[in-house]
């Protein structure tokens, strides 16, 4: 797949609700939102910085991943949308990470998050000043939570 290529079976709806959700808690938009709603949501899949979300089931799993965050993580966008998004951090770092993710729930966001990931082949990284948020739909209903970061570096 190429970079920019949205894979079949993206949601532009989700996308609708990322960049919509963003706004709503942070005041801020995610990206520049020009065109259409297809258009936003190859730009998203397409943007310089990671984006990634979960769905809300008790153990919630990977929805969206955008181009940095599949490469990032080294998964094709099957293996992500199979993930329990836990899986994304190492068993040591889930309980720092279930805490920040209650506070966003809590709050609506969560910015300036710091914290170490881990590849699906096992390849660690720092992330940095990531902005956690609640996705929600129309109705002000918590969908999912979602993540974006610009800065990470590669830790041994």
């Amino acid at each position: 797949m190429s970079t920019g290529d949205v894979p079949h079976g993206v949601p532009v709806m989700w996308s609708q609700l990322l960049l919509d959700s963003f706004r709503r808690w942070t005041g801020r938009d995610l990206l520049i939102r020009t065109g259409t709603p297809d258009a936003q949501a190859q730009a998203l899949f397409a943007a310089p910085f990671v984006v990634v979300s979960h769905d809300t089931q008790a153990d919630p799993h990977l929805n969206y991943g955008n181009q940095q965050a599949l490469d990032l993580w080294e998964l094709s966008w099957a293996q992500l949308t199979s993930t329990p998004s836990r899986l994304t951090a190492e068993p040591m770092n889930r309980d720092e990470r279930a805490r920040m993710l209650a506070v966003a729930e809590k709050q609506g966001y969560y910015s300036g998050y710091r914290g170490i990931r881990i590849s699906s082949t096992g390849k660690r990284f720092l992330v940095e000043d990531a902005t956690v948020w609640n996705v929600v739909d129309g109705q002000g209903i918590r969908v999912g939570q979602a993540a974006t970061f610009a800065r990470w570096t590669m830790v041994r």
